[in-house]
């Protein structure tokens, strides 16, 4: 089957977040969160059909089949063999995350990051009455790179326990090369780093990259390691609320079951149980051929800035949907360029400062989740912007 990713539903009014937010009026152009526009994979569309149409909506029991589409989704195409009792469910990856920080650590303990990051890695540190450990990721050539020296340094400090990966990295856009996660995880593991993955964009890589899960690494890091993934991001099912812990290590195990439960995330929406079944099951030929389609959206997008703003840089996409774009030329940073952006394009985008004050100012995030016409005005918009600024400095 092929899909239609040129045309999407309205989704103005919908109550959804991406376009319903206070901040959107009714006519700007929404590149901001990390959802798509595209109407999801058929099969997802008919599983939750089915059980609509089974009118009753109780309290939701996980079935085997459940357990089976999840360990032969990773199994066929990661090539990673998940066993039934690793997988602990939960309603999404950031609670997973704040469940097994909780699990892992006390009070004062520090996490460590590589920034910039995910917004919410901050918060559910914090909230778990941890530190922030920052490792910040070297940019240099359009591109981030890990400086290994600078990790380990701060892997040696006894408060840090924890390693927060994130991979595909948002919003660096790298997929970490399999030699890169295995220094990462031979430093953890030195330094008795535990390491919480990350791996919601696990689906979203262009090609010429290949996606690694970290625990796959070998027994050692799959002991030590706890993943956090789910179909939401790959599969545009964020709002069915369904994800998953898997952890191989059961002593580990039980701690985060424990948090999960004290955290009262242990019970998932039915619709979410269908959905998971249906994407990892039926769904494949969807997201193969929604990777090429936003990797021509990137290529787009490149050669929009090449030929309009050649003096900004395009941050290299190798996997997510969301361009790190680096603007510092204009003369502004990113919080005033995003509100300017916003006020006289109307076009929402996020400000880098988000995924860390220092590493994300001279930096705007952009979601190309959508139509390629749509982002094409959307960039127009951007660039209308831009050229008012130079104008108004000459």
């Amino acid at each position: 089957m092929t899909y239609d990713f040129d045309h999407s539903p309205q989704r103005r009014g919908s109550g959804c977040v991406k376009w319903d937010t206070a901040e959107c009026g009714p006519h700007t152009l929404p590149m901001w969160v990390a959802d798509m526009d595209f109407r999801v994979a058929e099969p997802i569309i008919e599983a939750l059909r089915r059980r609509v149409e089974h009118g009753v909506f109780g309290y939701c029991e996980v079935s085997d089949a459940y357990y089976e589409a999840l360990t032969g989704w990773f199994s066929r195409r990661h090539q990673w063999t998940i066993q039934r009792e690793w997988v602990i469910y939960t309603t999404g990856v950031v609670p997973a995350i704040s469940a097994v920080i909780k699990a892992l650590t006390l009070p004062g303990d520090k996490v460590l990051i590589q920034s910039p990051v995910y917004n919410c890695f901050f918060s559910s540190i914090r909230n778990n009455g941890c530190m922030v450990e920052d490792s910040p990721l070297v940019y240099s050539d359009g591109t981030y790179h890990i400086d290994f020296d600078d990790f380990e340094r701060r892997a040696a400090d006894p408060k840090v326990r924890v390693f927060l990966l994130c991979n595909p990295h948002n919003p660096a856009g790298r997929v970490w090369s399999r030699e890169e996660l295995e220094r990462l995880h031979d430093i953890c593991l030195r330094h008795h780093v535990r390491v919480i993955a990350d791996e919601i964009h696990c689906e979203l890589v262009m090609p010429g990259h290949r996606f690694t899960p970290f625990a796959s690494i070998s027994k050692a890091c799959e002991e030590n390691t706890i993943v956090c993934n789910s179909p939401s991001k790959s599969f545009n099912t964020a709002g069915l609320q369904v994800a998953n812990i898997i952890c191989r290590n059961p002593y580990l195990r039980e701690r985060i079951d424990r948090a999960v439960n004290i955290n009262e995330t242990c019970d998932v929406n039915p619709m979410g149980v269908e959905a998971l079944i249906a994407a990892y099951n039926e769904s494949g030929a969807w997201i193969d051929q929604l990777c090429l389609y936003l990797n021509d959206n990137y290529q787009a997008l490149r050669k929009h800035f090449a030929k309009r703003h050649p003096e900004l840089t395009v941050t290299r996409l190798e996997g997510t949907y969301l361009v790190w774009l680096h603007i510092a030329p204009t003369g502004l940073d990113a919080d005033t360029l995003t509100r300017r952006l916003l006020e006289e394009g109307d076009v929402l985008v996020n400000s880098g400062t988000m995924y860390g004050e220092e590493a994300g100012r001279d930096f705007i995030r952009i979601n190309i989740a959508c139509p390629r016409s749509q982002m094409l005005e959307g960039l127009e918009r951007i660039s209308k912007v831009i050229d008012n600024l130079h104008h108004t400095t000459n």
